[in-house]
């Protein structure tokens, strides 16, 4: 429990320094939404912002962090409302999804919500 409140006391300074304090299966689930995201989002920035992972483009498009049981992902209150039909296996609050750790991630869906908040955040420079 010690190395968690130290994980937790640290300020990150990169999205891969977050990713490395994590014992390895819970690093790949952070890898793999890395990746899908810069995949989904290539023109968005890696932040560290509340001290997650986060990518920017014309404003936050989501938020991630490891958890003792989950990955919390955290795609803005829109893009849970969009999507709650796809979500309802997942626990989910105004702004946050959880995957559990002993469950594959559902790589489809998170692309396709990334998408959508790219779309959102671009819709408003146009605005």
């Amino acid at each position: 429990m010690k190395s968690q409140n130290t994980r937790y006391s640290k300020k990150f300074k990169t999205i891969s320094e977050y990713i490395n304090s994590f014992p390895e299966d819970t690093a790949q689930k952070l890898r793999t939404i890395r990746k899908i995201t810069n995949k989904n989002a290539p023109q968005a920035t890696e932040v560290i912002s509340y001290n997650m992972p986060a990518f920017k483009l014309n404003g936050i498009v989501v938020y991630f962090a490891a958890f003792k049981k989950h990955v919390g992902f955290y795609p803005l209150p829109s893009a849970i409302k969009s999507f709650r039909k796809e979500l309802t296996k997942y626990k989910t609050s105004k702004g946050a999804i959880q995957f559990p750790l002993d469950k594959p991630l559902p790589v489809a869906l998170i692309s396709k919500i990334i998408k959508y908040r790219v779309k959102e955040n671009l819709t408003k420079i146009r605005a």
